[in-house]
């Protein structure tokens, strides 16, 4: 698997990883993540013009797509029901997803930000069960609750090289 920023050229086959990642959320009992097609294409496109939207290529296909943004993640200043291990520098991994054609999407992404940061914060939605045993079967630990933007509740977690 090789992992390479995304273009614009990308948009329509990672816009068909996000639909098969939405339907297989659907499948496995998550109704109430990602609606309405998020991520929208608008949300795409500024992910790449950011530099921050970064896809998995099996050498056939694009198969997975994430953002990957370094620093503070206002969305994690408050957390409750917990706490962060540590207050070091990190980069967040949002917006994870795969066509289903491969495993190992999260190891790839976090292999990835481990070249860029020690630690490293995810969060997922307390129905994505899926996310949620993947995340802790890659290190990941479960810290707490953080609220999104709009004050939707995630499960937030953090993975620390040392």
């Amino acid at each position: 698997m090789q992992i390479r920023p995304a273009e614009k050229a990308d948009l329509e086959r990672i816009e068909a990883v996000y639909a098969a990642a939405r339907a297989f959320m659907r499948a496995s009992g998550n109704t109430r993540q990602w609606v309405n097609g998020y991520p929208q294409r608008a949300l795409l496109e500024a992910d790449i013009e950011k530099d921050r939207l970064f896809v998995i290529d099996d050498g056939e296909a694009i198969r997975a797509a994430f953002a990957f943004i370094l620093g503070s993640d206002p969305t994690y200043a408050y957390i409750e029901d917990g706490q962060w291990p540590n207050q070091k520098p990190y980069g967040t991994i949002h917006r994870i997803g795969t066509d289903g054609a491969i495993h190992g999407a999260v190891k790839a992404a976090l292999d990835f930000a481990l070249q860029y940061t020690d630690e490293v914060r995810a969060d997922t939605h307390a129905d994505n069960r899926p996310m949620q045993h993947v995340l802790a079967k890659n290190g990941f630990v479960r810290c707490g609750i953080i609220y999104l933007e709009n004050g939707d509740p995630r499960i937030a977690y953090q993975y620390s090289k040392e």
